[in-house]
């Protein structure tokens, strides 16, 4: 009778914790979704809404967001990579957040998309900041747009056709990625805690957590966070294939902007082999090889802002 009433106690107990933790849970992502919706607008484009965010002021900046972001994973790339003097345009990528997922969601469409979205905002000519998975539609806007691309900075370049997702060294399956992603609760669990558990989906190895900067910690507790709600980023993860569209060309030889290209080593997603055939297409361009730092550029984020800051001021110069 006791053991009985010992197992009672200790059901009630894990269903008390349990209604506990559903109830914070549930206001915690109801606060972050109130707090990106108030944080962005949204427009009407050819290939349906397009969500982004603005802030600042000079010339313009494009900043597009690698996967599993959003314009608010575009905010803190901007935050810790680019210059001050600048009007920021950070967009949600097609699927993620509040942008439509159209039934072409090509780099192409994105492309098209951004020209939108840079028409309805009445500005003419643009630099960009594009990392991981956003490298590839700025490709895109840069040919199809050159005298609209005054500047292009590629951090850490995903693979795009003629490469093949098999140029990609993923240090997880990609199903458990998947899997992952299907599930606000189980990441926010993770996240509040255990998030070390997440590094090797961003690639950061224990020695790079062991002596992370202010700079670094700031990116890898912003991307992390970021993913939330990850529920709203799951349809521009599945997206994320149409880089590698054998049905879509990209004439990096035909890119007339300044090209600023950089890349870790030892990235454990994006090897560097995809910056280096980058900076060899792409005429006249940069390449800044950095020895380490993996996917997130850990440890050079003081040194790449200061290059990113310089590179935009020559090809995209402030008002006095």
């Amino acid at each position: 009778m006791r053991a009985r009433h010992g197992l009672l106690a200790a059901f009630a107990g894990v269903l008390l914790v349990s209604a506990i933790t559903w109830q914070v849970c549930s206001r915690d992502l109801a606060r972050i979704g109130q707090r990106l919706r108030d944080g962005s607008e949204v427009v009407s484009t050819r290939h349906g809404r397009i969500e982004f965010a603005q802030w600042g002021s000079g010339p313009a900046v494009l900043v597009v967001h690698g996967a599993g972001g959003g314009y608010d994973q575009g905010h803190l790339l901007a935050t810790l990579f680019g210059a001050s003097g600048y009007r920021w345009i950070s967009v949600s990528r097609f699927g993620y957040l509040r942008s439509d997922l159209p039934a072409d969601a090509s780099t192409v469409a994105q492309a098209e998309a951004f020209a939108d979205l840079l028409d309805a905002l009445g500005i003419d000519r643009v630099g960009i900041l594009a990392m991981s998975g956003g490298v590839p539609p700025s490709l895109q806007f840069a040919l199809a747009y050159p005298d609209r691309t005054a500047a292009l900075v590629l951090l850490s370049s995903a693979p795009f056709t003629p490469m093949t997702a098999r140029e990609q060294a993923l240090p997880i399956p990609p199903w458990v990625y998947q899997a992952l992603f299907r599930s606000d609760v189980v990441f926010w669990g993770i996240v509040k805690l255990a998030p070390a558990r997440l590094d090797p989906f961003f690639d950061i190895d224990p020695q790079a957590r062991a002596r992370l900067s202010d700079d670094d910690l700031a990116f890898v507790t912003g991307l992390i966070d970021g993913f939330l709600p990850v529920t709203l980023r799951t349809r521009g993860l599945a997206n994320e294939g149409a880089a590698i569209d054998p049905g879509t060309a990209y004439d990096l030889a035909a890119i007339q902007a300044p090209t600023l290209v950089v890349h870790a080593r030892d990235d454990g997603i994006n090897p560097v082999a995809i910056g280096g055939y980058l900076a060899k297409g792409i005429a006249g361009s940069d390449f800044v090889e950095e020895p380490d730092g993996g996917h997130l550029l850990l440890g050079h984020i003081p040194e790449i802002r200061a290059r990113v800051a310089a590179f935009l001021h020559r090809h995209l110069p402030t008002p006095d």
